[in-house]
C-alpha cells in the first residue's frame, strides 16, 4: 500500500511493476518496465512519491511513482535482490540478496552508505526498517533473523530458529518481531524477553508476514494458498481469507488496518476486508 492507502504497487515475474488505484481497482499508469528478470520486491517511499524495486537481475531501482520513469539504478549486489524497504525518513533504502548481503543505500546519490552487512550464510529473503528508523531487520534461509544498528551496521541481535526464514517484520512499536518460513510456522519473538511463540495453522511454507498498524494482529500468506489472520495477544488464528488458487507470495495491511492486500502466483492481486474472515476449521 502507498502511505495514504489509496494505491497498491505490485511486482511480478512478468518483469513489470504495476500501480493500482484501490477504489477503482484499475491501473493508475501503464506498467513500469525496465527490470530484465523477475521483480522480487516493491515498496513505496514514505512520502508516496517514489517506488523502490528489487529484482533477480541483481539491481535495486528507484522510480517516480507518478510517471513511472526510472530515477536511479543501484548496482552492487551479485545475485538476486529478494527484498527492499525504505527508511521512515525516506533517505535510505535497505536491500537483501541471494549473495547473503544486506546493503543500505542513499536515495539521493544512489551510493552505498552502509555494508554490505555480513553475517548471513544463505539467501537474505526479507529486510525492513524499524518504525523509528534506528534498526534494520533481516531474515534469511540460514534459519536466523538478525537485527542491525541502522547507523553503524553493527549486529545487535541474532534470533535463531529451526527453519529458513522467508519473511520477517517489526511490530509498530518494535517490541516484537514476526517471522515466517519453513514447515508452515509463524514465529513471534519478544525483543525484551527473547521468548518466542509458534503460531501453527499453515500447511506449508509461510512466504509473507506482517503486523497490523495497531500491532494487535498479524497476517500471513503461504505456499498452501492460505492467508491467515492472527490475534497477537492470544497467539491464535482469528480466521483466514480464501480465494487464491496458488501460493500467496505477499501480504500486507493497509495503513488504516481495514484492508489486506495479497499477491499470488495465480497472477492476481487481491484486496480483502480485514474483518471479514472465513472460519479456521482447526481452531477450537
Amino acid at each position: 500500500f502507498s502511505p495514504d492507502g489509496e494505491r497498491i504497487v505490485s511486482g511480478s515475474r512478468d518483469r513489470t511493476i504495476r500501480v493500482w488505484d484501490v477504489r477503482t481497482r484499475c491501473l493508475t499508469l501503464k506498467p513500469i518496465e525496465g527490470h530484465t528478470i523477475w521483480v522480487e520486491s516493491v515498496a513505496f517511499s514514505p512520502d508516496g512519491k517514489k517506488i523502490v524495486s528489487g529484482s533477480a537481475d541483481t539491481t535495486v531501482r528507484i522510480w517516480d511513482a507518478q510517471s513511472g520513469t526510472l530515477s536511479r539504478t543501484l548496482n552492487g549486489h551479485r545475485d538476486w535482490v529478494r527484498s527492499v524497504a525504505c527508511s521512515p525518513d525516506g533517505q535510505r533504502i535497505v536491500s537483501g540478496s541471494d549473495d547473503f548481503h544486506v546493503c543500505v543505500w542513499d536515495v539521493e546519490t544512489g551510493s552505498l552508505v552502509l555494508g554490505p552487512l555480513l553475517g548471513h550464510t544463505h539467501w537474505v529473503n526479507s529486510v525492513n526498517f524499524s518504525t523509528d528508523g534506528k534498526h534494520i531487520l533481516s531474515g534469511s534461509w540460514d534459519d536466523t533473523v538478525r537485527v542491525w544498528d541502522a547507523e553503524t551496521g553493527h549486529a545487535v541481535r541474532t534470533l535463531c530458529g529451526q527453519y529458513g526464514v522467508w519473511s520477517a517484520s517489526f511490530s509498530p512499536d518494535s517490541r516484537q518481531i514476526v517471522s515466517g518460513g519453513g514447515v508452515g510456522i509463524v514465529t513471534v519473538w519478544d525483543m525484551l524477553s527473547n521468548d518466542s511463540a509458534a503460531l501453527r495453522g499453515h500447511k506449508d511454507t509461510v512466504l509473507s508476514v506482517g503486523f497490523s498498524p495497531d500491532g494487535e494482529r498479524i497476517v500471513s500468506g503461504g505456499w498452501d494458498h492460505q492467508i491467515i489472520v492472527w490475534d497477537v495477544k492470544l497467539g491464535k488464528a482469528i480466521g483466514r481469507l480464501e480465494g487464491h488458487t496458488d501460493h500467496v507470495r505477499s501480504v500486507g495491511f493497509s495503513p488504516d488496518g481495514r484492508w489486506i492486500v495479497s499477491g499470488s502466483h495465480d497472477k492476481t492481486v487481491r484486496i480483502w476486508e480485514a474483518d471479514r474472515l472465513d472460519a479456521m476449521p482447526d481452531v477450537e
